[in-house]
């Protein structure tokens, strides 16, 4: 009776095609529990590559498809010549979101954010205001809106990272811009929402967080002398998504309890991988794989010991 009552959450960050990693890791999950990952977990929380693994969970499709998507999408969204791009990036965002919204068109056509068959959440950023825009089904009363929004909409607005990808602007002309601006690992959302929205007990929670690769901080002997603005302008967003996610990992602990946390996040060598680095996505896959298999014995007791129960959203298409 006792697992009856758990609440089992998944939190994904953002790291553009560096979210190989934990979609292979969840996919290996997936083969050895014998279940689809949205069926173990009763809410789903996903930034940016994050979020687009959160909606295609949500709506029905396993781990492995979604793998699958993800090593057709690379080649797609992230392709042109370095020159190209860097031309682009002086005045325009590196890429054109045409090939993101074709691909994301490809797999989740019409459907709506209110057919995910678990609860969502998914941040994104308002640039006209700098506040806080974040797409939710209908699992509670208020939330009366979002569940009508397009899953491509909700995953082109998430996912339109600063210099990356134009601001998407939704039907009534709101510019939004990627989750990871303020929620790069949403982990904290993801308590947040449990606690203070769902009133789901702190005792009964379970939260599997999944980075994206974590890189050593490196500042050299700017640490001495002084960070100036070259050291800044290198190393000042690193610093900035590092703190950002290690607070929000805070917040988790405190509203959970740290016990009831399990964050999986390997550390890489500095520049091993990249958002949009196409090379390494085998290596991504294979290190999900290894991590996973790692991790499995205490997963499975956690999160992967029997279904979700049913969720009943409040308002239906």
């Amino acid at each position: 009776m006792l697992e009856a009552a758990l609440r089992r959450i998944l939190s994904i960050d953002g790291g553009g095609i560096k979210g190989v990693f934990p979609i292979s890791f969840l996919a290996v999950l997936e083969q050895a529990t014998s279940a689809r990952i949205a069926d173990h977990f009763d809410l789903i929380v996903g930034t940016s590559t994050g979020g687009i693994i959160a909606l295609a969970l949500g709506l029905g499709y396993s781990a492995a498809e979604v793998l699958t998507f993800y090593e057709q999408l690379g080649p797609q969204v992230f392709a042109g010549s370095r020159l190209v791009r860097a031309v682009r990036w002086v005045g325009l965002s590196r890429y054109d979101s045409g090939p993101l919204r074709q691909a994301l068109q490809s797999k989740f056509g019409e459907r709506r954010l209110g057919e995910s068959g678990t609860r969502l959440v998914i941040p994104a950023t308002n640039l006209e205001t700098g506040e806080v825009h974040v797409y939710k089904t209908p699992h509670h009363p208020r939330f009366d809106r979002d569940y009508l929004e397009k899953a491509v909409d909700v995953a082109l607005a998430t996912a339109a990272a600063p210099t990356y990808f134009p601001t998407h602007r939704t039907a009534a002309s709101v510019p939004l811009i990627d989750g990871g601006v303020w929620a790069i690992n949403p982990v904290g959302v993801a308590a947040v929402e449990a606690v203070g929205v769902l009133d789901w007990p702190r005792e009964s929670i379970k939260i599997l967080s999944l980075g994206c690769t974590s890189e050593p901080m490196d500042f050299g002997l700017a640490r001495k002398v002084g960070l100036g603005l070259g050291p800044w302008a290198v190393n000042g967003v690193q610093v900035f998504l590092a703190a950002q996610s290690s607070g929000a990992l805070g917040t988790a602990y405190v509203l959970a309890g740290h016990d009831n946390v399990v964050r999986v996040n390997p550390t890489v060598p500095r520049g091993r991988f990249g958002m949009d680095k196409l090379s390494e996505i085998p290596s991504l896959q294979g290190l999900g794989e290894s991590e996973a298999r790692k991790a499995l014995p205490r997963l499975r007791e956690m999160f992967f010991y029997g279904p979700k129960e049913p969720f009943e959203p409040f308002h239906r298409l």
